[in-house]
């Protein structure tokens, strides 16, 4: 039997998940740890009852889209919105080799996935979605993608397995990240390590949290509001302001909507939600550099931030758990693989190219974090390595900016890539 819940009741039981979500992960130290976002712990108990529910009782749940849509929408322009380019050249030629280091991990990643899925009888788009759709992507991603593998490709269970790979990813990647920078940290030796002082240290958090944003905590932390604005200069998000976010944000999704139905048939088309950042991108450079709108980041974050939690909660109480008991053996067997590539990568590619020294070791960590699972986990194996070993002024100034701002800009253009190759098609 199949009970069909409007978008009102759907709109309930999404904010219910994420009740539950904060109270498990304030009350599950295990959660806190590894950074499991609010929406996801809350979302995976309501899959599971909804599965019980299945099983025992033959009972499914259809929950109307639109307002999930319309949130995944919202998420992916906040993401472009806050896409400043002028950061590129803040963070200086490091940075630029760091995002090269990452863009062509994510080649590898996705290289991987495929591979793998193809030699263990899968569909070898399964490899993306056991790729840098999940991984690098996040819970996120793995949302937005999972409706066009299934429709577009017939790709069953397609959100399922993303979520479920990227909840793995997000433990996974606060698992590795630590033992592989003390390996690297080892091999280059104490005495190549300079003592950090005090300043270092409030330098380098300062940075990071001028940097970072909650968007992409995926997790529905509270910072100081100083974290996203000037201290001199901190804005009240207004009824006014309100208006104002909300306006950009229905011009992306406009955008949007035009460009998918313009570009439909054509080389240009893609998912819905890419032309939504994209357009965010545009807006965003736009209106800051030629017309000099001082663009409200923290709403823009604030705003985004609830849209993703929203838009995973309504995913995750969608879930048919039942339709991966065939896959579960050889996403497993992919997905461990994927954790040697990353930890290999780190410590050959990421630790070499960035100079194979302390800030060196201190980024593979960081990589290691949002290359499998997201940016706080990032975040946090570079504070357990800093906290033991001393601070790292460079590896704090770029991660945040990458992980927050520019992966998923880079993650989109790599999967339409191997989407339109002719053996994934």
């Amino acid at each position: 039997m199949e009970i069909e819940l409007n978008g009102y009741y759907t709109m309930i039981l999404a904010t219910l998940v994420l009740l539950l979500g904060r109270f498990l992960v304030v009350k599950v130290r295990f959660l806190s740890d590894f950074n499991i976002p609010e929406p996801v712990a809350g979302g995976l108990v309501a899959g599971v009852i909804v599965f019980l529910l299945n099983v025992f009782f033959g009972l499914t749940f259809k929950f109307q889209t639109q307002l999930q849509t319309a949130f995944m929408l919202m998420f992916f322009s906040s993401i472009g919105l806050s896409a400043d380019f002028t950061r590129l050249r803040a963070g200086g030629k490091p940075l630029a080799v760091f995002l090269m280091v990452v863009a062509v991990f994510i080649v590898v990643q996705n290289t991987v996935g495929v591979g793998l899925a193809a030699a263990l009888g899968l569909d070898p788009l399964i490899g993306l979605v056991t790729g840098s759709i999940t991984l690098t992507g996040g819970h996120g991603t793995a949302g937005a993608w999972g409706p066009v593998l299934e429709s577009k490709y017939g790709i069953t269970g397609a959100t399922t397995l993303g979520i479920a790979t990227a909840t793995f990813g997000l433990v996974a990647g606060g698992l590795i990240g630590g033992p592989v920078a003390k390996h690297l940290i080892k091999r280059i030796g104490h005495s190549k390590l300079a003592p950090p002082t005090r300043q270092t240290e409030v330098e380098a958090v300062a940075a990071a949290q001028s940097l970072y944003s909650t968007r992409h905590t995926e997790a529905g932390d509270e910072p100081d509001a100083a974290m996203f604005d000037k201290p001199d200069e901190i804005r009240l998000i207004t009824a006014s302001s309100t208006i104002e976010t909300l306006a950009l944000f229905a011009a992306c999704m406009a955008f949007a909507g035009v460009m998918t139905t313009v570009a439909k048939g054509t080389v240009f088309e893609l998912p819905t939600f890419v032309w939504a950042l994209g357009g965010g991108v545009v807006i965003r450079n736009v209106l800051t550099h030629f017309f000099n709108f001082d663009m409200f980041d923290r709403a823009i974050d604030v705003f985004g931030n609830a849209s993703l939690s929203l838009f995973l909660a309504m995913a995750l109480l969608s879930l048919r758990l039942w339709e991966l008991t065939d896959l579960a053996l050889p996403v497993m067997v992919i997905l461990f693989a994927q954790v040697g590539v990353m930890m290999l990568y780190a410590a050959f590619v990421t630790f070499k190219v960035m100079g194979s020294d302390y800030d060196s070791a201190v980024l593979a960590a960081g990589h290691c974090g949002f290359g499998m699972g997201a940016t706080p986990t990032a975040i946090a194996n570079m504070q357990a390595i800093t906290d033991r070993y001393g601070a790292s002024y460079k590896a704090f100034l770029i991660v945040p900016m990458v992980g927050a701002f520019f992966v998923d800009l880079v993650n989109a253009a790599v999967l339409q890539f191997f989407t339109q190759l002719p053996f994934l098609q």
